[in-house]
């Protein structure tokens, strides 16, 4: 993961330089990422659209709740969904070692979080509907015996 240092200081001096161009001058624009590339709506079976902010595998940072979803991106920019999930622990590290062991299994090399969900009831709700957007889920039903 990487992060940034901000300096509150240099940012309010950055600022005031800016707020005291002079009205004839053309701001300087700045080059910023997209930060845009960094999420993604995936839609469930509801028709739902749930944000999702894109990680790398090993940029994916250590969460205590929200769901998630392992994809493998293609060289030409096709994305794959692999897994759909819920953090299930409180402790942060130990979704991470999940999150990271479950995606080198299946081969993933992205991690689309999603951290809106209001409460555990919510989470399943959401990892439900994803899963039934994104995979038949007659098919995963195991038999059972009795």
């Amino acid at each position: 993961m990487s992060a940034r240092v901000i300096s509150f200081a240099e940012a309010f001096e950055n600022k005031s330089k800016r707020s005291m161009r002079r009205m004839n001058q053309q701001p300087t624009i700045e080059p910023q990422p997209d930060l845009m590339q960094r999420f993604l709506f995936w839609r469930g079976a509801s028709g739902v659209r749930y944000v999702h902010t894109i990680y790398t595998l090993l940029d994916c940072p250590a969460l205590s709740s929200g769901n998630y979803i392992l994809v493998r991106r293609e060289k030409d920019g096709g994305r794959t969904v692999l897994a759909i999930n819920r953090l299930a622990t409180a402790s942060p590290s130990l979704n991470l070692a999940e999150v990271r062991h479950q995606g080198a299994l299946l081969g993933a090399n992205e991690v689309h979080v999603h951290l809106l969900a209001e409460s555990g009831r919510d989470s399943q709700q959401i990892e439900f509907d994803l899963r039934s957007g994104h995979f038949d889920t007659s098919a995963i039903a195991k038999p059972t015996r009795h």
